[in-house]
């Protein structure tokens, strides 16, 4: 048996640490469950290029990052990638505060940047889709872990109480049973 008053203690201090962000993952989560996304305001801007856009993720990230160096803004905290549309392509860069789209135009040395600034409840909504730096992702990692560590400790602190015991495993196989016919029915 573990120590129930260490447990407690634990249980009790992880879970107040933790509120927080958990707040912000559970009404960002159910908000984007009914499609509330947030907002963002979208800069289009044209840029000179020296020689065509080639469809290669490294040099269309350089094309960014140079003109973000120029205009002294930061890049996206998430991750590049390249989107085939039709004969055409573009590059998608999302991130916690902004998203990027770069692609080329009807003129081959000239390329059409969109920058999308997020509000706030979209930045968040960005954060919970692991969209942000590598601080927040290790962040969100040690979320999960402590919540898992909050459930397994109230079953193994309700188990340890004869009165609760029954009723921990009726609960237990309920919520299990809950869990598949949901999957069924989704």
């Amino acid at each position: 048996m573990l120590n129930r008053m260490l447990l407690m203690k634990a249980h009790v201090l992880l879970a107040v640490f933790i509120l927080p962000v958990a707040i912000m993952f559970f009404v960002t989560g159910a908000l984007y469950t009914w499609g509330i996304k947030g907002d963002s305001e979208t800069v289009v801007q044209k840029i000179v290029l020296q020689q065509p856009l080639q469809e290669q993720l490294g040099s269309l990230v350089i094309v960014v990052e140079e003109t973000f160096k120029q205009q002294e803004i930061a890049v996206p905290t998430g991750k590049a990638n390249i989107k085939k549309l039709g004969n055409s392509f573009q590059l998608e860069w999302t991130g916690a505060s902004k998203d990027v789209v770069l692609e080329p135009t009807a003129d081959p040395l000239i390329a059409e940047l969109k920058i999308k600034n997020n509000d706030w409840h979209r930045h968040f909504v960005q954060l919970h889709k692991a969209k942000g730096g590598m601080v927040f992702k290790i962040y969100a990692t040690l979320l999960a872990m402590s919540l898992l560590f909050l459930l397994f400790s109230g079953f193994i602190m309700a188990w340890q109480l004869p009165k609760l015991r029954k009723m921990t495993l009726i609960s237990t196989g309920l919520g299990g049973i809950f869990f598949v016919v949901m999957l069924v029915v989704s």
